[in-house]
């Protein structure tokens, strides 16, 4: 009997919980500490403690959303237990402490019986879990959260996820993130992760890179854990992943703690489950009461925290107006205004908002916030390296800038520069902005509001797609490029994507999953005006969908920074990186070497390889004039320059 596997008794999740018994716990969300009950026959039993194991709570609480498990009080339940009369499970349970859910154990001893058939617990208690929460979830008896969504490892993230607690891996490896190949990937390595970043077990190992594609490395393959690992880096693992592409990037579901959240907020009128007027449950003049929300300032961001609180989705748009939506007549009022989202939220009150003191000039009714949740959404990422690899200085003439002049692609000095004579400073450099996500990415605008630009010969079908910006090391913009306007069409797709969009002939436009949008260098627009700046340290940035208009499952990707350096003739660009990535590992430090190396041997003729190594050996020694030296050891400086020899010949 003892190998038989619990999951042969079909025990489900919804057949198991944990019951706070001690008035302390019975007042917290989540629920962390209580006894382990299992329905049987229709009624909730208690297991006998009598072979329960720190090994089994792991897995029960790692079911219920918490990362791990912690001693309790034995004398207060002893004494609790011995009040009452205890209807016990026939059976124990046998598990490793690995095992994702509780069907995976095995099932442990079968349980005397007395004289009257009833099971009994010989000296024993019913058994009981108490839970650790991660920190995002960590109870108190007023409101049990904390404000936003923080996690709380560096080393690992999960993105592209709709709710908390999903998303593809991504694993910081030599200053940069990279994402882990799926071969092998199976619910004991997920939950390693998922309890690494303060979640319970994982619900499901994702293959297949179904929670989107990443880019840049993929660090890690043929992971091979125990399940007691503190990080998925201390487990077994194979770096070489020749045979891996991002079509194979691991993702995770991880199973989270009940907090509720859902029960506090509706979507009314719409046509279908995932649309609808937002109306929230709040605290009025010591009542509950449904209500609406003010739409003033009402973005993507806000619906995406309504959307994640349901169980939705992502947000596909926010409604301003939502006359067409009637919703419950009794909830009209607006108990909710000023709403501000950082996205991370876990739900609509944690924003920041008026409190009690609703402010909406306008009114509830026809301009209460509304929303439309879907299931999957676009995630548009930008190639940062062929920026670095592209940009380049070009003093053009004014008389062939008219068109950019009146598409107002130009500081505004440029008014008073002579066509004849005159000339601009333009930073130039291509953009290859890629859609990585679940679905196309389509522009707000339907087509009857495209705007038609002479210069480029086609309808823009976004006026605010991008901002080209110089800032100084304050973050201050210093000058600003106003390439703001785009058509939005599939350049180029992977080899198993066909091209559905194109910008002639008033085409339709977007970007496929799987394809990417090109703007290249020598295009109108596709610069900044630096005529007006002067020499010395500056950081380069790109934004993709700056205001959020379009939503997308992941927007901390949209901005690029370079690090750049101006002497007044030329420019260096380096250290381009995506997101929040701030490390630069040994390998991206030999790239730059060589990049910054051949921009410094560079003058009217092509450089020498003693030219480019004799630069290397410069900028690895002393810098490049306020360029700081490039940090690595001696060990790694001298195999770069014995690297650089054979590549140039020297």
């Amino acid at each position: 009997m003892s190998t038989l596997q619990l999951k042969n008794m079909n025990i489900q999740v919804e057949d198991i919980r944990i019951r706070a018994i001690l008035a302390t716990y019975r007042r917290r969300v989540p629920v962390t500490e209580g006894y382990v009950e299992v329905k049987d026959g229709g009624s909730w039993k208690q297991i006998c403690d009598k072979h329960w194991t720190a090994k089994n709570s792991r897995v029960v609480c790692g079911m219920f959303g918490f990362p791990g498990e912690r001693k309790y009080n034995v004398k207060v339940y002893k004494m609790f237990a011995s009040k009452r009369k205890q209807n016990y499970w026939a059976y124990s349970m046998d598990c490793t402490g690995n095992e994702a859910h509780i069907s995976s154990c095995k099932l442990g001893n079968h349980l005397s019986v007395d004289a009257e058939k009833n099971i009994t617990c010989e000296n024993g208690m019913p058994a009981v879990v108490s839970c650790i929460p991660g920190r995002a979830f960590a109870p108190s008896s007023n409101n049990g959260f904390r404000k936003a969504f923080r996690q709380e490892q560096p080393l690992v993230r999960l993105k592209g996820g709709a709710k908390i607690g999903e998303g593809r891996v991504e694993v910081l490896k030599n200053g940069e993130w990279g994402t882990v190949c799926d071969d092998q990937w199976n619910l004991i390595s997920a939950s390693v992760v998922c309890r690494e970043l303060g979640f319970g077990s994982a619900q499901e190992a994702i293959t297949g890179a179904r929670l989107g594609q990443g880019m840049g490395p993929i660090h890690l393959n043929e992971i091979d854990c125990t399940g007691f690992e503190k990080s998925i880096t201390d487990c077994k693992f194979n770096t070489e992943s020749l045979t891996c592409n991002h079509e194979e990037d691991a993702a995770v579901r991880c199973n989270v703690p009940a907090m509720g959240f859902e029960n506090q907020l509706r979507l009314s009128g719409g046509r279908n489950p995932y649309e609808g007027r937002v109306e929230v449950l709040m605290q009025r003049n010591g009542t509950l009461r449904w209500g609406t929300v003010c739409s003033q300032n009402w973005s993507t961001v806000e619906a995406m925290v309504v959307c994640r609180q349901l169980g939705l989705g992502f947000a596909s748009h926010a409604f301003q107006e939502t006359w067409y939506w009637h919703g419950d007549v009794s909830a009209n009022d607006v108990v909710m205004s000023g709403v501000k989202c950082s996205g991370t939220e876990m739900s609509l009150a944690h924003c920041r908002h008026d409190g009690a003191r609703v402010s909406c000039p306008r009114g509830g009714g026809r301009f209460a916030a509304g929303v439309s949740c879907s299931e999957t959404a676009p995630d548009l990422v930008l190639n940062a390296e062929m920026v670095e690899q592209t940009s380049y200085l070009e003093d053009r003439p004014m008389f062939l800038l008219q068109c950019a002049l009146e598409e107002n692609c130009l500081a505004t000095s440029a008014a008073n520069t002579s066509v004849s004579t005159g000339y601009r400073r333009l930073l130039r450099f291509s953009s290859q902005i890629h859609n990585n996500g679940q679905a196309d990415f389509r522009p707000k605008n339907g087509r009857h509001a495209w705007i038609w630009h002479d210069c480029h010969r086609h309808y823009h079908s976004m006026e605010v797609f991008t901002h080209y910006d110089l800032l100084n090391l304050n973050g201050t913009k210093v000058a600003e490029g106003h390439k703001a306007s785009f058509c939005l069409e599939d350049s180029e797709c992977e080899a198993d994507v066909q091209k559905q969009y194109e910008c002639a002939n008033f085409g339709e436009q977007g970007i496929t999953v799987g394809c990417w949008d090109v703007y290249r260098h020598d295009i109108d627009c596709q610069w900044v005006d630096i005529t007006d700046i002067p020499p010395g340290d500056y950081l380069f940035q790109i934004v993709i969908n700056p205001n959020y208009e379009v939503a997308e499952s992941d927007y901390s990707n949209n901005v690029m920074k370079c690090k750049s350096r101006y002497d007044g003739q030329r420019i260096w660009m380096y250290n381009c990186h995506i997101g929040e990535q701030k490390h630069v590992g040994s390998g991206a430090v030999q790239k730059r070497v060589i990049a910054m190396a051949c921009n410094m041997s560079y003058r009217l003729e092509p450089a020498t390889g003693s030219q480019i190594l004799g630069s290397a050996t410069n900028l690895l020694s002393y810098g490049a004039g306020h360029l700081p030296a490039v940090p690595v050891s001696a060990q790694v400086k001298k195999r770069m320059l014995a690297h650089l020899r054979r590549k140039l010949g020297g």
